[in-house]
């Protein structure tokens, strides 16, 4: 693997910044380079939770799936997302699923006992991770207090304006969101239905609000999605 490239990458993590240089060469020995196909698994539930993935190439979804078997989406990742982190807070095995979306997906994979002695040689990188998981935690509190005190309308149009706020372009006053998402794939983010996406985003559209196709969310005024 080449070491120069993975350190180039790997520098770009907000929980990496400011590594000595010998802390860079490290992790480019340990880290392995993965690719797994279109729909292909990084990992299921049940598997040990023994590595952590940091994301270079496509989209992956993580997600669980209900006792009735329906998928539950938890996020949508891009290109340098850091994920399957649980495993260095204590968890054992997977509880959830990580798995390419619409294209093969390219990732760096490093132990966690890797993981662990870089944190117990750098402070910053401890405390960027408490940091994550607690942000990690609380977007996960305030998903389920949308699910409990909001209406699936509601949750879409969040959905939208989030999506938005994170991947948007911004075109005047109009913003695109590009993305690889089924309409099912947002009502398994939302706790929806895809008949009740559907009918929302046709709402929308019908009002002027939003243009939307496979591939792309077209938002014409933020302000006016309500």
């Amino acid at each position: 693997m080449d070491q120069t490239k993975a350190i180039t990458f790997l520098r770009q993590f907000p929980v990496f910044e400011n590594l000595q240089q010998e802390d860079y060469e490290y992790l480019a020995r340990r880290v392995q380079l993965k690719t797994v196909p279109k729909f292909g698994y990084i990992y299921m539930p049940d598997e040990p939770s023994n590595y952590i993935y940091f994301l270079i190439k496509g989209t992956v979804k993580i997600g669980i799936h209900s006792a009735d078997a329906k998928e539950v989406i938890k996020s949508i990742l891009h290109p340098l997302a850091m994920f399957g982190e649980l495993g260095i807070v204590g968890e054992e095995t997977r509880q959830d699923f990580a798995i390419a979306m619409n294209n093969e997906v390219n990732y760096y994979a490093l132990h966690i006992d890797d993981f662990n002695f870089l944190m117990r040689n750098n402070y910053n990188v401890s405390l960027k991770i408490l940091q994550i998981v607690g942000a990690r935690l609380k977007k996960a509190e305030s998903r389920l207090e949308s699910l409990v005190f909001k209406d699936a309308r509601t949750r879409i149009i969040d959905f939208l304006k989030e999506s938005a706020d994170k991947r948007g372009r911004q075109i005047g006053y109009e913003m695109l969101v590009k993305h690889s998402l089924t309409q099912q794939d947002i009502a398994n983010i939302t706790g929806t239905s895809r008949q009740t996406v559907t009918s929302v985003l046709n709402e929308l559209k019908k009002a002027n609000l939003i243009y939307f196709n496979r591939r792309s969310i077209l938002i014409r005024d933020m302000n006016q999605l309500v």
